[in-house]
């Protein structure tokens, strides 16, 4: 049984897929979306499709992006042949299904139902910091939605509690902002904690959207629920799963 988190706020058809549900095994067991990871190709593809079918199309209404942490945007009216780098889709066509892959970066979905566009996004620090935000709200405003309209919800990410930096990553943040200290609190040593969801928040506020929201749920702490690339380097494992984030219209 699929566990599909939601918010009441995008009249789209969406979800935020838990790892629950899944044909998956092993390390990976549950629902793992990764195609780029090294579980197996037609398991994969089972899990794709079982999530497809949950929002109401077929597998290949699915247009995912080939993820490279950039702040790319792109506008889509058919399902891709070839995924484009990128980290974020938008559409205003019924029946595709968009979506972005994640394993503690932000899953962001977007919404004007005035317009009847919709939008995913991939939004780790390098990309939230380099502006995949703004860029989304960008592309969508090409197919006609008005950033006051827009709803962006955050999905399951990792929280600040389990996101430990060192300070070369803090430097790297308040050399460009001093403003953005506040999304640090001190950790252990010369240790710092990064409220990511907080830091997404608020450079979608900043953007003008209509309202922003995080669901609340940290992929590092709920190992049952959710996969993380942190706790998969803290446990030595070899790989990790990646979680399906979707809307449609």
């Amino acid at each position: 049984m699929l566990e599909i988190l939601t918010s009441d706020r995008i009249a789209a058809r969406h979800g935020f897929f838990t790892r629950k549900g899944g044909a998956s095994s092993g390390i990976f067991a549950g629902l793992n979306c990764g195609t780029g990871s090294s579980d197996q190709a037609d398991v994969v593809m089972i899990n794709r499709t079982r999530a497809a079918a949950a929002l109401g199309v077929p597998v290949t209404a699915l247009v995912t992006v080939h993820q490279v942490h950039s702040a790319t945007a792109v506008a889509v009216t058919v399902p891709l042949d070839e995924r484009p780098m990128a980290d974020a889709l938008v559409t205003a066509t019924p029946g595709l299904m968009l979506a972005v892959l994640t394993a503690d970066c932000q899953p962001v979905l977007f919404s004007d139902a005035k317009a009847g566009v919709i939008g995913a996004a991939h939004a780790g620090w390098r990309g939230a910091m380099d502006g995949v935000l703004e860029a989304t709200l960008d592309a969508m405003e090409t197919l006609g939605a008005r950033r006051a309209d827009i709803v962006a919800v955050i999905g399951p990410t990792i929280s600040q509690a389990a996101y430990e930096v060192g300070p070369e990553f803090f430097e790297r943040f308040t050399d460009n902002d001093r403003a953005t200290s506040r999304f640090f609190a001190q950790g252990r040593g010369d240790r710092m904690l990064f409220d990511l969801p907080a830091y997404g928040l608020h450079r979608l506020r900043e953007a003008g959207v209509g309202h922003a929201e995080w669901t609340g749920h940290c992929t590092f702490a709920d190992a049952e629920r959710f996969y993380s690339y942190r706790r998969m380097t803290h446990k030595g494992e070899a790989d990790y799963g990646r979680l399906i984030s979707a809307i449609r219209l």
